[in-house]
């Protein structure tokens, strides 16, 4: 099974997770995270789960709500911005013209039947389209610098001077393109893309899309390779998912989305693979060094950190511990998606960072639910209860193997 891993399953997914395009996308709506996290601070704060406090706010609530319009209201043109850096680095184009091009070409695209430019399209409306005219736009300027077409000048001309005119072509190449598209054409790029994209998006608000992927995650860090090897992909996705929970939220509307924020908050609890519970097992552990490695990952556990767990016990192609580590978060997803899905817990409204504790994390995601933050709690207990079976085959050989070494250290010292 490892040999089949190693050699026909791996390189695959390596190879899916390089990708130029998926990287840049990855990296550039990373940018995004710092206006979100700010964005619901804000939000948790004039939604505060206290009786009163929206009459104590008064009008100083919809004061608190207008930095969540400015933050939520722009991650299309954000994301925009970052994929275009991220990509033109990598082919080590003037990331500054590349931006400039792709924030223009991407306004361009939002306009209406009327000419004029709608900036609801610059949030999570417009994510999917700013992500793909911005590898578009980065790919032109690409081919006009590769192959030298732009305006020449002489050396002394400053260097700022010298980049503008070297932009020159490869802007107007995509503004004509877009404006062909969209104006002339009358052909609706946001439309087009989100219906491209609506498989997958749909698929991974299912239960066995999610499902899928949290099986694939697990897998491949079984096999030493982080989770991030398909944020490329989910990322703009669920980060989609978050925004429209949170505009939904805010405009006391049902919570569209069961996905958003729940891998992070209630899956991975400890960790891919939601491994503190087996944290939890080695601390109570008879054998010395399990008892040790579990003292060592307690405190990194709790902030959702498990590389020592992972490659203390070692995980990593083990075949005892690879089937807990996919079967754990299988469990605790099923049991967190249905419990959304009959609305016995509630769903995320908020962006929390990914590595707050269990129980705050599910508490805050929420907007305050309480049974959300009781189901955080369980799910500990859960985890522990799947990894527990597993963890004590391991420690018998763990304690056998300690026996012999303290019998040899016996006679060593007779």
């Amino acid at each position: 099974m490892q040999d089949f891993l190693e050699n026909k399953i791996l390189p695959v997914f390596i190879k899916i997770g390089n990708n130029v395009i998926l990287v840049a996308i990855r990296d550039g709506v990373a940018f995004t995270m710092p206006c979100i996290l700010v964005g619901s601070l804000f939000l948790i704060i004039a939604n505060l789960p206290i009786d009163g406090w929206s009459e104590f706010l008064g009008s100083y609530g919809e004061i608190l709500s207008v930095p969540v319009q400015a933050t939520f209201g722009s991650i299309g043109l954000v994301s925009a911005i970052g994929v275009s850096v991220s990509l033109a680095k990598h082919y080590k184009l003037d990331g500054l013209s590349c931006c400039c091009i792709t924030v223009v070409v991407f306004i361009l695209a939002q306009v209406d039947e009327n000419y004029k430019v709608n900036v609801d399209n610059f949030g999570a409306t417009g994510l999917f389209s700013a992500i793909v005219l911005a590898v578009i736009t980065v790919y032109i300027v690409r081919f006009f610098i590769v192959h030298k077409i732009y305006i020449r000048l002489p050396d002394s001309v400053p260097p700022a001077v010298l980049q503008s005119f070297i932009s020159l072509a490869p802007a107007m190449a995509c503004l004509t393109l877009i404006w062909l598209v969209r104006v002339v054409l009358n052909f609706d790029l946001n439309a087009f893309f989100t219906m491209v994209f609506s498989p997958l998006v749909i698929g991974l608000d299912t239960l066995p899309g999610i499902l899928i992927l949290i099986t694939l995650i697990s897998l491949l860090w079984g096999c030493g390779i982080h989770s991030n090897l398909f944020s490329g992909i989910t990322t703009p996705i669920f980060l989609k998912f978050i925004v429209e929970n949170t505009e939904a939220y805010l405009n006391h509307q049902p919570i569209p989305h069961i996905t958003a924020e729940f891998y992070i908050s209630f899956v991975s609890i400890g960790g891919t693979g939601a491994t503190l519970g087996l944290v939890l097992a080695m601390l109570i552990s008879k054998s010395r060094y399990y008892k040790s490695l579990g003292r060592l990952s307690i405190g990194p556990a709790i902030f959702c950190i498990n590389e020592p767990v992972v490659f203390g016990v070692p995980m990593v192609f083990n075949p005892i511990m690879m089937l807990p580590l996919i079967l754990a978060p299988v469990v605790i997803c099923t049991g967190s998606w249905l419990l959304m899905y009959f609305d016995i817990i509630g769903r995320a409204v908020f962006q929390v960072p990914w590595t707050m504790p269990p129980i705050l994390n599910a508490y805050f995601a929420t907007g305050g639910n309480i049974p959300a933050a009781i189901w955080s709690g369980c799910m500990i207990f859960i985890s522990m209860a799947v990894y527990y079976p597993f963890f004590r085959i391991m420690e018998r050989k763990q304690l056998a193997k300690e026996k012999e070494e303290a019998a040899a250290e016996q006679i060593a010292v007779a």
